[in-house]
């Protein structure tokens, strides 16, 4: 019976631990979510001024105002070299939440079927028992009839 009640502390701690891992692992996702969308927004925003560039072109622009939209495009690229170096980390990082989850949860299951495996035995030894009980009654009951 105590075998049953530190495997049953032992799933209460894996389940703690399992449900932490998900959390972390839902944050992770949500930093990849997060770092994807500002990628996209940068990317958008790159185009946008590559239309207006191209635009200024067309009606005539300045050498100086040429210079600053290249220089700006520049920046514009930089920062989404940069954002994609973000996407690899948080994925990198979500990778690594969803392992200690799938560990954390692989323990969790094993504690549980280690306690179905224990609750299991212990029934069949308590059935047995009860078993012997009925056959030496019966037995007795038998033996004081004759």
């Amino acid at each position: 019976m105590a075998n049953l009640s530190a495997l049953t502390t032992l799933i209460g701690l894996a389940q703690r631990d399992t449900d932490a891992a998900a959390k972390k692992l839902g944050a992770e996702l949500a930093a990849v979510d997060e770092a994807q969308q500002k990628l996209t927004m940068l990317h958008g925003y790159r185009d946008d001024y590559a239309s207006k560039l191209e635009a200024a072109q067309m009606n005539g622009i300045t050498p100086l105002a040429y210079h600053n939209f290249v220089a700006f495009m520049g920046k514009l690229d930089n920062a989404i070299n940069g954002q994609h170096e973000v996407v690899k980390q948080a994925q990198a990082k979500s990778v690594m939440a969803k392992t200690t989850w799938q560990v954390c949860e692989r323990k969790r299951l094993s504690y549980r079927t280690l306690s179905e495996r224990a609750a299991a035995e212990t029934l069949r030894v308590e059935n047995k028992r009860d078993q012997k009980q009925m056959d030496e009654h019966a037995a007795r009951q038998a033996y004081y009839k004759r």
